[in-house]
Parts: structure tokens; C-alpha cells; sequence
């Protein structure tokens, strides 16, 4: 199975563009940043499962197994930062699939350990990079400082949009029109604009 890296145009910010331009405008300025992340996820979501045939999170559980053989539901929920039951779901998907099999221990038949196939291994040996996805690779690479001032700034973005949905922190990003992994929900508080981001 031979696989092309997905073709992408650089972006490249402009130096002190934001400290010469109007305050007023910076929002916007943020605004299309968040358009370039999102829509660079979504490209990168839909090249994996065009070629590999599996989702973006999908992918990145396999790749788990793979580095990890054996472990439990629980140990790869924690490992991706999902919920138990989101983890669970995606099992289900790639085992019907036939890319993991599970197999309960001797010495304690409630624990249950979870193998890559071998198609499942061929399919994760033969994956592009990244397999856990672009917008952890890319965070993964900035440097600790840069990372808690980003999450600490991003804490003050969530409060400012009023999202107390805090369980949607632990499911995959809904990228896939054809498979979601999370339902959508309603916001709780009326947008005030109806304009598109």
C-alpha cells in the first residue's frame, strides 16, 4: 500500500504584523489563525481516512497498540485523552474491521487486553506521519513555556465563549463527516452573530 504526503501550502505569519495594525483588527487576526488550525486539521483528518481507511483517532489508537501491545481500555482512553466509553467506541469500529483483537488475561479473566492484528500492524506500519494526528504533533514540538502560555490563553478564550461542556475536552475533534465520533450539541447561550467563522 503506498501512500503520497498530502500536499499543503506554507503559511507564513508576517513579523510584527499585529503590533503595526489596528487593534480593532487583531480579533480578526486570531480568528483566522483558529480557520487555518481547523482547516488544516480537517485536510489532514480527511487525507488519513482516504488512505488508510480508518479516521484520524482510529489511526492514532492503532498506533498505541502498536508502541504498547496489551493494554487495557482504560491505559489507551488515558494515553489519548478521551473518555472510557468515546475509547470503547473506537474499538468497537476497528475490531469489527478485524485491525485489533482482544484477549482476556489467565490469571484474571475480567482484564481485558487489547493487540493490533496483523493487518491492523501492516496497516499502522505502512501509516503516514503523524499518527496521533497533526495538532498534537505540531503542540507536542513547541517549546514548554510557549505551551503554558497557550494554554493558559486558551483558558481565557473558553471562559470568555462561556463553555461549560467540559466532557467535550475528552472526545476527538468531530472532523469526519462521514464518521463522527461525538454527537454534536447545542450551545447553551445564543450566538451573537449569525455570521460563519
Amino acid at each position: 500500500m503506498d501512500y503520497e504526503y498530502m500536499n499543503t501550502s506554507e503559511y507564513e505569519p508576517r513579523e510584527n504584523s499585529l503590533e503595526n495594525s489596528d487593534p480593532a483588527a487583531w480579533p480578526h487576526e486570531a480568528l483566522k489563525r483558529f480557520r487555518l488550525i481547523f482547516r488544516a486539521v480537517q485536510q489532514h483528518s480527511q487525507w488519513v481516512e482516504s488512505c488508510c481507511g480508518v479516521s484520524y483517532a482510529q489511526l492514532w489508537a492503532m498506533s498505541e497498540l502498536s508502541n504498547n501491545a496489551g493494554m487495557k481500555v482504560s491505559e489507551l482512553a488515558r494515553a489519548m485523552s478521551l473518555h472510557q466509553s468515546t475509547a470503547s467506541n473506537l474499538l468497537v469500529k476497528l475490531e469489527k474491521k478485524g485491525l485489533i483483537r482482544r484477549e482476556r488475561t489467565h490469571a484474571d479473566q475480567r482484564v481485558v487486553r487489547l493487540y493490533l492484528t496483523d493487518a491492523g500492524q501492516a496497516l499502522v506500519d505502512q501509516a503516514p506521519e503523524p499518527r496521533q494526528g497533526l495538532l498534537l504533533q505540531a503542540l507536542l514540538e513547541l517549546p514548554t513555556p510557549v505551551l503554558v502560555a497557550l494554554t493558559r490563553n486558551l483558558d481565557l478564550l473558553v471562559e470568555a465563549m462561556h463553555i461549560s461542556d467540559e466532557q467535550a475536552a475528552m472526545q476527538p475533534l468531530n472532523v469526519s463527516v462521514q464518521e463522527p465520533d461525538s454527537k454534536t450539541t447545542k450551545p447553551r447561550r445564543k450566538p451573537r452573530s449569525t455570521e460563519n467563522a
